[in-house]
């Protein structure tokens, strides 16, 4: 087993890592944040656009294409660690800048990949785009949490999580309009490939550019300095995070959570061009993933006010059974019905990543940037369910692979009822 990110995460130039600093505005601080939410949103969701497109000009059967997720995300798996030790090391605004950095090389990447039309590439690119994202999450999630009152860290984290929505709701209309809309047609296959991959240079280089913006701009700001209490030479930190079953559980309900968001989006534009359900071309049905992802941007706004007066627990476990409800709907019908219980599914899916993300990390003390670690190692479930999800839709077709996702959100339930309240160790 790979060894868990350090513990301590503070600020270099602390000089009180026990509290957090007053230094700054902590609003100003969230607002700055907000920005970063965004970015990785739309750039996660183009690769549900993607997908249908690379699908298309390489010939790939369901499981091939599901590649791309099991790249992207497999690098939250393989890079996480290191990112907890290296955030534990430059601090939080250092190991954003970083994360921008590497994912506008990612960006930038896809130039090559495409002039040389090369699905390997392509998946490369996909891997290196996806590194960066991974030093943002361990940076910026904690860091969110840490900026007010522990007991509204959910919905702070909540509200944040409303803006990433915003970026995948955007991103769909960017996508449909810069590459699906502008697909070339031509007899000969492989000079289609290669034009084809072209339209994706101009989108990507847009993004590298962003991104270096941003990495500019988080370099100059004043943000508040935090940190988690170090260990010092008189207080070791003992134990280990994987001893609170609500960590644990709460890992598992990320990779389920994550998998069964990343299959639905990545499946959709297949889904609703199938004849008996919307019969959509491809630039059609890549606009309806506004609807998918829009409705995760409302629920989080609506979530983080209600969570402020009825339980996280609660509120997780009614969204996970709507979303069992309404895929089970999609599994088992055609048209509209169909089509229409599957986008809402988004609306389910709104609070849940950092509502579990939070319940997972309470009371875990000198453990939490561990914890943070460990939560985000198990964002490889959008490597793994996806990819599962594309044999099944290989063997079964398409509506009954949905059954993955299905038993996903039945784990989330169950979390949100009792898994989150598993008894916590006993500390010495």
């Amino acid at each position: 087993m790979a060894s868990a990110p350090s513990n301590t995460v503070a600020e270099p130039g602390s000089s009180d890592t026990g509290s957090i600093h007053q230094t700054g505005n902590f609003k100003f601080a969230l607002v700055s944040l907000t920005s970063l939410f965004f970015m990785w949103g739309f750039l996660t969701c183009l690769n549900d656009i993607l997908i249908p497109y690379l699908k298309n000009m390489f010939e790939l059967n369901y499981t091939q294409a599901m590649l791309v997720q099991f790249c992207f995300f497999g690098a939250y798996f393989i890079v996480s660690i290191p990112a907890g030790h290296l955030v534990g090391k430059i601090g939080y605004q250092k190991g954003i800048v970083t994360g921008l950095a590497i994912a506008c090389v990612g960006c930038l990447m896809f130039y090559p990949s495409a002039s040389y039309a090369s699905y390997w590439m392509f998946l490369s690119a996909f891997f290196v785009l996806a590194s960066g994202i991974t030093i943002l999450q361990v940076a910026a999630n904690p860091y969110v949490s840490a900026l007010g009152p522990a007991e509204t860290a959910s919905s702070r984290l909540t509200m944040t999580q409303a803006f990433n929505a915003l970026g995948t709701t955007v991103a769909p209309f960017f996508g449909s309009w810069l590459i699906l809309s502008n697909l070339p047609h031509s007899e000969d296959s492989s000079i289609a490939a290669v034009h084809q991959a072209s339209t994706v240079q101009v989108p990507y280089l847009m993004l590298a550019g962003a991104l270096c913006v941003l990495a500019i701009v988080f370099m100059i700001l004043k943000l508040p300095l935090l940190g988690v209490k170090a260990e010092s030479s008189s207080e070791k930190t003992t134990g280990s995070a994987w001893k609170y079953p609500h960590l644990v559980l709460g890992a598992v309900g990320i990779f389920v959570y994550v998998g069964a968001e990343v299959g639905i989006g990545s499946f959709l534009i297949n889904f609703l061009t199938q004849p008996e359900i919307g019969g959509f071309t491809e630039a059609q049905a890549a606009k309806y993933i506004a609807y998918y992802f829009g409705g995760a941007m409302i629920g989080r706004f609506v979530g983080a006010l209600v969570m402020q007066k009825i339980p996280a627990g609660k509120v997780l476990a009614f969204n996970a059974t709507c979303a069992v409800i309404l895929v089970g709907v999609a599994m088992f019908s055609a048209g509209t019905t169909a089509m229409w219980a599957l986008l809402l599914v988004g609306l389910c899916n709104s609070i849940m990543f950092p509502t579990i993300f939070s319940l997972a990390l309470q009371d875990l003390k000198q453990h939490t940037s561990q914890g943070s670690g460990v939560l985000c190692l198990a964002i490889v479930g959008g490597a793994i369910v996806p990819l599962l999800q594309g044999i099944l839709a290989d063997s079964l077709g398409i509506q009954l692979a949905f059954a993955l996702p299905l038993i996903c959100y039945a784990f989330i339930a169950y979390y949100g009822l009792v898994g989150s309240k598993a008894a916590r160790p006993q500390t010495v």
